[in-house]
């Protein structure tokens, strides 16, 4: 049961500060599950976030459901206590955004009008940008790009979808299937 409370208490703080959506909360998923609580390995982490990106739904929920069920899992419970693991992590990350968006709510109609307001709101837009970008940087590592066919993959895959805005899923399929086929 301690386990529970762990994953409650580091999904939870992962979710209290973390200003940005999933992607944002990427790097301190990655220091609280892998660095400093060695849940699981950078290889696993990898694989859970691509995972998680591939299924619908925001990125750093699915990794909170995905590592809740790996880790209790891993820790030798039954299936039944996996799925709750799942339930665990993807609450406690998403009760505190529930409760900060339903009291900002509150403030934003009390307070729109506001200079200090709105420059606070501007101040916030590159910042979450920043944290995008360095849940970006963290994915690139020598298990994520090995080789030079993975980079040829990752260019052509930023390509279609930066220039030839082509829907993400198919890039996903035509890069996955490149993979099995040069893999």
């Amino acid at each position: 049961m301690m386990l529970f409370l762990e994953l409650f208490s580091t999904f939870f703080i992962i979710g209290l500060f973390t200003i940005g959506g999933g992607y944002a909360m990427l790097p301190l998923i990655q220091r609280k599950v892998v660095t400093e609580n060695a849940w699981i390995s950078d290889q696993m982490f990898t694989d859970i976030l691509a995972i998680s990106q591939m299924t619908p739904g925001p990125i750093g929920i699915n990794s909170a459901t995905y590592i809740g069920y790996t880790v209790i899992e891993q820790a030798g419970y039954n299936e039944f206590l996996c799925v709750c693991g799942s339930f665990t992590a993807t609450l406690a990350v998403v009760l505190p955004s529930f409760l900060i968006v339903l009291y900002l709510c509150h403030v934003y109609r009390k307070f729109n009008h506001s200079s200090y307001f709105n420059g606070l709101m501007s101040g916030l837009r590159p910042t979450v940008v920043g944290l995008i970008g360095a849940a970006a940087v963290i994915m690139i590592t020598p298990e994520n790009f090995p080789d030079l066919k993975t980079w040829i993959i990752f260019v052509c895959s930023f390509a279609a979808a930066f220039w030839f805005k082509i829907h993400p899923m198919l890039i996903l399929a035509v890069a996955g299937l490149v993979g099995y086929i040069i893999y």
